[in-house]
């Protein structure tokens, strides 16, 4: 850990942000097996949010994040589990700095997804909210889009979580998504309800 260092504070708040964009930073983590349909759901969201409510949101997911921040990490455990702890860091700047974040990661591990909420959960304030994004492995392995199912089977990815590797369910989620019997447009108005109730639209 690095010695000799001095958190430095800004002149502006995170009220003062927040009051600005008139929302309230928050993060939702999206987690669920590969093809439980994370990303898209989190893809649709931020568009609602911008385009019919005026909210600023940004995705981060998964893959994308491996091909920059992350792309040293392999997919073991001790890896997948500084992956998940450099996107809880990251999360919490985007939340002070007012924004909705919409974080994708399968996440497979209960104790990793229990770190980022008490990161964002110090004090008064609770920033995190666990989406379950809920699809059996037949129904992802079914949906496949990347085609990682049938590598996974046929041996040419390890740990690959749902096949080889674990996913630990969420056992108290905020939000449970039915993806694998809702449409993505039904689960974004859950969340955008979800979102209203919890008074993240809104700087008041």
């Amino acid at each position: 850990m690095a010695t000799n260092i001095t958190w430095h504070n800004s002149h502006v708040t995170r009220s003062d942000r927040e009051r600005h964009l008139n929302q309230c930073g928050v993060t939702l983590w999206f987690t669920g097996l590969s093809g439980s349909g994370k990303s898209t759901i989190a893809t649709a969201l931020e568009r609602e949010l911008l385009l019919n409510h005026g909210k600023t949101s940004y995705v981060l997911d998964g893959d994308n994040i491996r091909h920059g921040l992350n792309k040293d990490l392999g997919f073991g455990p001790t890896d997948r589990e500084e992956n998940i702890r450099r996107i809880g860091e990251v999360c919490n700047l985007f939340t002070d700095a007012g924004i909705i974040v919409l974080a994708a990661f399968v996440s497979p591990y209960k104790e990793d997804r229990n770190k980022v909420r008490s990161l964002l959960e110090s004090g008064d304030r609770k920033d995190f909210i666990e989406i379950h994004v809920q699809a059996s492995v037949s129904t992802c392995e079914e949906r496949d889009p990347k085609g990682l199912y049938k590598r996974a089977r046929s041996g040419e990815i390890p740990n690959f979580t749902g096949i080889s590797a674990p996913f630990e369910e969420p056992e108290n989620p905020e939000v449970c998504l039915k993806s694998g019997e809702k449409s993505v447009e039904d689960c974004v108005t859950q969340l955008i309800e979800c979102l209203k109730d919890r008074g993240y639209l809104s700087a008041e």
